[in-house]
């Protein structure tokens, strides 16, 4: 795991200043090593690199890596599963190897097959070649989007960089707050790729390639694509092929451990790991004093039924608040989500690991939310009164609320009662649907929210990406339908960018075995019934480990991981609040209308029905955020 940078253009000391500060920026991606190299030339790349040595820790894993004969040079970031593989492969046609590491396995693989490497690769990953015998710059991001990549254009030159934060280190970006991708944060609590807050700097989306020649011509091309669900696969085939690729997530020359919550997911995480590991592997809780919060119980009956080698960390809220800093400063671009992660990280770190598994992606993939349950209701209902105006509905959903909720406070509930409204303009329209039930706000609060609303973002979404994801489920079957847009949205582009943001933050290398790529397509072939029922039980993920856990374990209640956050933001959180939504001149600086900023404040102290600590607190992050990093509109 590590840091990449780098910029395609004119080769002069700008070029190699701008490197420089983006991997100064990006130390705590790789504290081991850090390399810079440039091409030969006036015009050409320069490359950074910073390593957090994982796989063949000397230095013949340094990176930028260069091929003499040919001088086509790569630096690479994350994890090619299947090296070990692929380098046998290799080695039979004549390649020959100066390392033990992934990298240099990736290298040689370009070589041999050119692009069509890079759909070998079995892997989390955001790399850049540089090939001078067509002077070509090539940029890929592993197909379910684990690890980011950004890019931007400026003054006739390319940059890259793992984080967005380092691109903005070199002071050739503008701080502009791009106000349409204020629009869809504040909708999501994220700024769905691939645009970023940051005007002109661009996400690579997963699974592409972005091809960049001399003369500036550009392509970006898609090499995977998300499977469509199919109805003719055999249930022992993902079983296979999750269990292969837990055993492939386990190679590490450094100590590794496991995230164990004492839910489905992990725990099939910590059974397959121990079963295919040659002693106790080591798994991590995070336990809370809040009792509704703490799920150490859970995890450790779990550890004592594998044998595993279990740690608990207690969080405590005084902990919290004096790392908040640090946990604030981690955060690429806001998100209201990071912070779990960080603190987890953070205390699997201090414990003396470099990697941990965790078990991200089971929701997604095996319909574990409450969403694959709520939203065919509401796509039923919404259907229903699609024949009634506008106005019709949006009386009768405003007075459901009244009747569940009881008499708004000073901001209208914020919950699915309060969206129910804007849930039911849908008329059905499954995307449309999906975007309602996870926004922060509905439509009437974001207008006066936003100093400028924005036609041209509807439901948080561009036109571009509203088209993307209409075609990403054409001809889906419902619950499969739901599943890949959680899997695009909320898994995509906010859980795994917080993930990588978060446990980079402190050197930390978090794996997620479930988004194996051949693992996800294995399962996409399994019937519909078969994959998803009952609902929120997620039995066939539940039953690749039956051998090993009793089944009953997992009967209780679902309970996501999360912080106390809606506990601490009244109590040791609150006077940091209160002085950044009082803070007028800062809010109309970001775009945002500093009355409505201010009765949202209020409605959550008094305690206001549908008003919960994740408004607010996503709020706070992003005018934390841009005021630390001074972008403005």
């Amino acid at each position: 795991m590590c840091g990449i940078a780098g910029v395609y253009g004119p080769i002069d000391e700008q070029a190699i200043s701008y490197t420089t500060r983006m991997n100064a920026a990006q130390l705590h991606r790789g504290p081991d090593q850090d390399g810079l190299w440039q091409s030969a030339g006036d015009s050409g790349v320069v490359l950074g690199h910073r390593r957090l040595a994982i796989i063949d820790l000397s230095n013949a894993g340094r990176q930028p890596m260069v091929d003499e004969s040919s001088g086509v040079a790569l630096v690479f970031n994350g994890e090619c599963y299947n090296f070990r593989e692929l380098r046998a492969e290799l080695e039979k046609a004549g390649r020959r190897f100066d390392s033990a590491t992934d990298s240099e396995v990736v290298l040689a693989a370009y070589l041999q097959w050119g692009v069509a490497a890079f759909g070998r690769l079995r892997g989390m990953f955001a790399l850049a070649v540089w090939d001078p015998r067509d002077s070509r710059l090539l940029l890929v991001r592993d197909r379910l989007g684990i690890k980011p990549l950004y890019y931007t254009e400026q003054h006739g030159r390319l940059l890259f960089a793992s984080e967005l934060r380092a691109l903005l280190a070199t002071g050739a970006v503008p701080r502009k707050l791009e106000q349409r991708s204020l629009a869809a944060f504040l909708w999501h609590g994220f700024v769905p790729g691939p645009e970023t807050l940051v005007a002109g700097v661009r996400l690579l989306p997963a699974g592409h390639l972005l091809s960049i020649q001399h003369g500036g011509a550009s392509e970006l091309q898609a090499y995977w694509q998300y499977p469509q669900t199919g109805a003719t696969g055999d249930a022992e085939v993902p079983r296979a092929s999750l269990e292969e690729a837990v055993a492939q997530h386990l190679v590490s020359d450094v100590p590794l451990g496991i995230f164990l919550s004492g839910g489905v997911d992990s725990s099939v995480m910590a059974a397959m790991a121990q079963g295919a590991a040659s002693q106790p592997v080591t798994t991590f809780n995070v336990r809370f004093d809040e009792a509704q919060y703490d799920e150490s119980a859970h995890a450790r009956k779990v550890a004592e039924a594998l044998g595993t080698d279990h740690r608990e960390v207690t969080l405590s809220e005084a902990y919290f608040a004096a790392h908040l800093d640090d946990a604030l400063d981690c955060i690429d671009q806001p998100t209201f989500d990071a912070l779990n992660t960080y603190f987890v990280s953070r205390a699997v770190k201090e414990a003396g690991l470099t990697v941990a598994l965790a078990g991200t992606g089971g929701d997604e993939l095996f319909a574990g939310y409450p969403s694959f349950r709520d939203i065919p209701r509401a796509r039923r209902l919404a259907g229903a009164v699609g024949w009634l105006p506008r106005r019709l509905t949006r009386f009768a959903g405003r007075s459901a609320a009244r009747f569940a909720m009881g008499r708004a406070g000073e901001v209208w509930p914020q919950t699915r009662w309060g969206k129910l409204a804007d849930a039911l303009a849908t008329r059905g329209d499954l995307p449309a649907l999906y975007q309602v039930a996870y926004g922060l706000f509905d439509s009437e609060f974001l207008d006066t929210l936003l100093l400028q609303p924005r036609d041209d973002i509807q439901r948080g979404l561009t036109p571009e990406l509203s088209t993307v994801l209409a075609d990403r489920i054409a001809g889906e079957p419902e619950l499969a339908a739901i599943s890949s847009l959680e899997a695009f949205s909320f898994l995509g582009e906010r859980l795994l960018r917080d993930t990588d943001t978060a446990s980079m933050a402190v050197s930390l290398e978090v794996r997620v075995p479930l988004l194996d790529h051949v693992f996800v397509e294995a399962l996409s072939r399994v019937p519909e019934a078969q994959r998803f029922a009952p609902l929120g039980r997620k039995m066939l993920l539940r039953q690749m480990v039956a051998d090993r856990l009793d089944p009953a374990i997992f009967d209780r209640d679902k309970a996501g991981f999360e912080l106390p956050l809606a506990v601490w933001c009244r109590r040791a959180l609150s006077q940091r609040l209160r002085a950044t939504f009082q803070d007028i001149n800062l809010a109309h600086a970001i775009g945002l209308n500093a009355e409505t900023v201010g009765r949202l404040w209020r409605s959550f102290e008094a305690g206001s029905a549908g008003v919960y600590w994740s408004r607010v607190w996503s709020l706070y992050v992003l005018m934390n955020w841009c005021r630390q990093h001074e972008v403005y509109r």
